[in-house]
């Protein structure tokens, strides 16, 4: 989609991240949910996990091992690459974007520092642009039907939109810290 969706080759493994012992425990009891394997198959596919912590804490690197522990292909999302000037492109390069995700499923999708993009700050200073893609992406994230399992990155919680944090749009939110003395 012209720069908006990378597909990410440096996939790391749960074992690269140190710590975060909630996340793998998670990770690994649905990963057969997701991947749809015989036994796991009525269970619902995860939708997604909003990673939230400081800058240099391991969010990029935990979004790259779900893609290594879930064996499949890791997206990334260039939310600032979706912007166009001309009215309505930057939700159709967005719904571009989405369907691309979709048709590669079973992927996950990575949505890196998500507040920079979606934070709609109470000014309509953009024409309202922001808030058309927030409300696409949410109504993409209720209405899909196939395994894109989101990652989504914030550092800061507060420029998140409260439609975003919602409880329903991700499974699960986890907070990642700076790595401690025995985790380093």
């Amino acid at each position: 989609s012209g720069g908006v969706l990378t597909l990410v080759t440096d996939i790391a493994r749960l074992t690269d991240v140190g710590g975060q012992a909630r996340l793998k425990k998670w990770l690994d009891r649905r990963r057969g949910a997701f991947s749809g394997e015989a036994g796991a198959a009525t269970l619902d596919a995860p939708k997604g996990v909003l990673l939230l912590g400081v800058q240099g804490g391991g969010k990029s690197l935990a979004a790259r091992a779900v893609a290594g522990s879930w064996a499949a292909p890791l997206l990334r999302l260039d939310i600032g690459a979706l912007y166009n000037k001309f009215h309505g492109e930057t939700e159709r390069n967005l719904r571009d974007a989405l369907d691309t995700a979709g048709a590669m499923a079973p992927s996950i999708l990575w949505l890196d520092e998500i507040e920079k993009a979606l934070s709609t700050g109470g000014a309509d200073s953009d024409g309202g642009v922001s808030k058309r893609v927030l409300g696409t992406l949410l109504t993409w994230m209720s209405d899909r039907r196939h395994r894109v399992f989101i990652v989504a990155t914030a550092n800061d919680i507060s420029q998140l939109p409260p439609e975003l944090m919602r409880k329903g749009r991700f499974d699960e939110i986890f907070f990642v810290d700076l790595p401690g003395t025995e985790v380093r």
